[in-house]
């Protein structure tokens, strides 16, 4: 029996019941899946898990937290992990003109969460150029900045871990980010508006895959536009996770701007009214892809 696994926005879940090795692990707020070889799925779920209380903005302990603390005071220096996902965050804002930007946690955290300052202030305060970083030191420049990670960090664990275990085959994800590699499996994407299957493919190569979507929650911040739901395939999952996010977040005009100078990153795209779009680069990951649209 092939291997089948769901992607869907909050929740991974697999629907096949032949894993004997694949376990669910509570993290980030979510479920973690994790199918790898010699045992190693609590091992890499505790690497993951050790990531998770370096950049929760929930843990008040983690250095996200003690960075948010010391907005516009002092700079704090953090672990190689915390400065490594800081640093490929701002290359995600510059790339794709600001529609990710980490220091959106000034709405999602101080105004939204904690009522400290208005929404209008808050905005006036997400700009990521004002993020510094200077050796091992991550400064926010002005006082009541914050970063949010929650659109990159995800990917960022299932990434790292990936690198962690280096076991030839494997699968891990969390929420709406996995990788597989070393094998073949079903993966499908799910429908929020059958709530059913999108897409089924099965992978010809190793690949992460990111979806994005505020039809759970409204968690991503942006511009209006003509989306429901994007999927985004590519070799690092820390980019899907980052780049699902802002392709949701951009205009229609961002956007198409966007996928026509990185046609390098794989992408499917579903529209509020149903309609469905997929470039060549993200077939090229797929042996075999069946839409249900």
């Amino acid at each position: 029996m092939r291997k089948i696994t769901i992607i869907v926005v909050i929740l991974i879940l697999s629907l096949s019941a032949s894993f004997p090795k694949e376990e669910v692990f509570y993290l980030m707020g979510t479920y973690a899946i994790i199918d790898l070889p010699g045992g190693k799925n609590y091992q890499a779920y505790r690497y993951m898990r050790n990531i998770e209380e370096k950049l929760s903005d929930y843990m008040d302990t983690s250095e996200v937290s003690e960075i948010n603390k010391n907005a516009g005071i002092q700079p704090v220096v953090v672990s190689p992990e915390t400065l490594e996902v800081i640093k490929k965050a701002l290359y995600i804002s510059q790339i794709t003109e600001g529609a990710f930007d980490i220091t959106v946690g000034a709405i999602t955290i101080r105004a939204k969460r904690n009522k400290e300052i208005s929404i209008e202030e808050a905005t006036k305060l997400v700009d990521y150029r004002k993020v510094k970083l200077e050796g091992s030191k991550v400064f926010l420049t002005e006082k009541n900045m914050a970063i949010d990670l929650g659109g990159i960090g995800k990917g960022y664990a299932v990434q790292k871990a990936y690198e962690y275990v280096k076991t030839p085959k494997g699968f891990i994800s969390i929420a709406g980010d996995m990788k597989v590699w070393g094998e073949k499996r079903l993966l499908a994407v799910y429908d929020p508006i059958t709530k059913g299957i999108l897409m089924e493919a099965i992978n010809k190569r190793d690949v992460c895959l990111s979806t994005s979507g505020n039809y759970l929650r409204e968690h991503i911040i942006g511009k209006p536009n003509s989306l429901l739901q994007v999927t985004v395939a590519y070799e690092d999952c820390t980019a899907t996770d980052a780049i699902s996010t802002a392709v949701f977040a951009m205009s229609d005009e961002q956007r198409q701007r966007f996928l026509e100078n990185h046609q390098d990153i794989g992408i499917l795209l579903l529209y509020k009214d149903g309609s469905v779009y997929f470039n060549r680069t993200f077939l090229n990951y797929f042996e075999l892809v069946i839409l249900r649209n």
